[in-house]
């Protein structure tokens, strides 16, 4: 089985949900605390690739950081990478990579589509 890396909030209840599932499961994953050490946006777009969407759609428009950075649902992909990488609070977890493919671990069982 190729490594397992989950980009993790410990503050967040489905990135923790997710994390005891896939121990649970006898994986244990690489962990990156995502909000100490923010991926650049080279890395968002190698996320954005494995997961198969959208900036936009990997954005959490709910943050204030959205609105000071001045994104609406019509700025681009670039742009919204740009502020993830800036403001890493931005970016919806938790992400689960599995060499090429990832899952957005919302539900956290989504992750079981890498390990079974």
């Amino acid at each position: 089985m190729s490594a397992i890396t989950i980009y993790h909030n410990p503050r967040c209840s489905k990135s923790r949900q997710t994390l005891a599932l896939l121990e649970e499961h006898g994986v244990q994953p690489n962990i990156v605390l995502y909000l100490e050490t923010p991926p650049s946006a080279s890395d968002i777009a190698g996320l954005l690739n494995k997961l198969g969407i959208t900036a936009a759609q990997l954005v959490r428009q709910g943050e204030d950081e959205y609105k000071s950075c001045g994104l609406t649902k019509s700025s681009s992909d670039k742009d919204i990478v740009a502020a993830m990488a800036r403001h890493p609070k931005l970016i919806e977890r938790p992400i689960v990579v599995r060499g090429n493919k990832a899952v957005l671990g919302r539900p956290p069982e989504k992750v079981l589509e890498l390990i079974d």
